[in-house]
């Protein structure tokens, strides 16, 4: 068993609550019973969660879970926080990406241990970023990542979370890894220019591109393009800072670093996306949150979400 020792919490991680029965979900029910095989599971979609009525609620509440993991639409976020703070109190919960579809303000101090489920953070590519750009000077940030919505997943992709509004989908939040991990790496951005919509003829009704512009705290440009209409995929960021040049490729783990004298190349083999999730909970459960979204990270973000809705 593993134990989860923070102020005015210590217990063991022994039962979980997964709601939501989605790809992420699965994704993180399967790296759970890799982590530990004598965990308790109790799993439930997020529209049976919603339909539930008061006995089928004791059952969950009976069940006494240590570590609840909300996987469901990001537009049932709230609802589903809200259950929890209503009946549990040190509790560890890991909400996924974002943490909710629209920002909500939190007046009262909350119960339970909240984070939020950015796992691209445990990527080594990004890790070694994080580290390497420590001190240094960047002029320009160049961020681009393509994809085609309809090979995201096996069944139709216009019944999917990502193609509908109402659930949380599109572009903005559907991508917004890319937005995490440059407030993570430059901090305090402003907001300079915003184009946000729907340019496709995919069967959607959310956007599915997002052009935005900034200038950070300490002057650098930053250039994100995110589109899920590219039948040519790309996860990748380029940076040009004072005496160094960079290219850092998610999809195959590289990066390259050309500086002054000397240039290299950074490979990260046999490292898939499926492990950010494993090393994302055992990043909780064994209490080192040296690259966890926390809380008030992911509403940091929501908040930066709600800025360029409003920009454009």
């Amino acid at each position: 068993m593993f134990h989860f020792m923070e102020k005015n919490f210590s217990y063991m991680i022994k039962n979980i609550l997964i709601i939501g029965s989605g790809s992420i979900a699965k994704n993180h029910y399967k790296n759970l019973k890799n982590i530990n095989k004598n965990f308790n599971y109790f799993l439930i979609s997020s529209r049976k969660f919603n339909s539930l009525i008061k006995k089928d609620f004791t059952k969950i509440i009976n069940f006494n879970p240590n570590y609840i993991l909300i996987c469901s639409p990001s537009s049932y976020h709230y609802q589903h926080l809200d259950f929890i703070e209503k009946n549990f109190i040190k509790r560890i919960i890991l909400i996924e990406k974002p943490i909710f579809s629209k920002f909500h303000k939190f007046s009262k101090k909350l119960k339970n241990k909240y984070f939020i489920g950015y796992n691209l953070r445990f990527h080594p590519v990004l890790k070694f970023l994080k580290k390497y750009l420590q001190n240094k000077k960047c002029y320009f940030v160049r961020v681009n990542c393509s994809s085609y919505l309809p090979h995201w997943r096996k069944k139709n992709y216009t019944k999917s979370v990502s193609a509908q509004k109402k659930l949380g989908g599109g572009v903005l939040l559907e991508l917004s890894h890319e937005l995490d991990y440059l407030l993570w790496l430059f901090r305090k951005i402003k907001i300079t220019n915003v184009l946000n919509k729907k340019i496709s003829n995919l069967k959607i009704d959310t956007d599915d591109v997002l052009i935005l512009n900034c200038i950070t705290s300490k002057k650098t440009i930053i250039n994100l393009t995110i589109n899920f209409f590219s039948r040519i995929p790309s996860r990748e960021i380029f940076i040009d800072g004072q005496n160094f040049s960079i290219h850092a490729n998610f999809l195959n783990n590289t990066i390259k670093i050309n500086e002054q004298k000397k240039k290299k190349i950074v490979k990260f083999k046999k490292f898939s996306i499926s492990e950010t999730y494993k090393l994302e909970n055992l990043s909780i459960i064994n209490n080192k949150k040296s690259n966890i979204c926390t809380f008030k990270e992911g509403l940091k973000l929501m908040n930066f979400i709600k800025e360029i809705r409003n920009h454009d």
